[in-house]
């Protein structure tokens, strides 16, 4: 697959699984028990869920930037 394609598909997947991803997350942030914990630990979960789509995403890029030549 050209690196061109393979790079529009990554992007458009990115795109579609942020958006999921944020939508998910603002839910999870308005749950009662995060609302309910105190500053400390709602600082500690909004940085894991604003951080957490990194790791999900670590495949899809290497996908992208893979088959290129040296």
């Amino acid at each position: 697959m050209p690196p061109r394609t393979r790079k529009f598909i990554g992007a458009a997947a990115m795109i579609a699984f942020v958006v999921v991803y944020a939508l998910a997350a603002m839910t999870l942030a308005q749950t009662r028990p995060v609302q309910d914990a105190n500053g400390g630990v709602q600082a500690v979960i909004y940085a894991i869920l604003g951080m957490g789509w990194v790791l999900p995403m670590l495949p899809l890029i290497k996908w992208m930037e893979g088959g290129r030549r040296a």
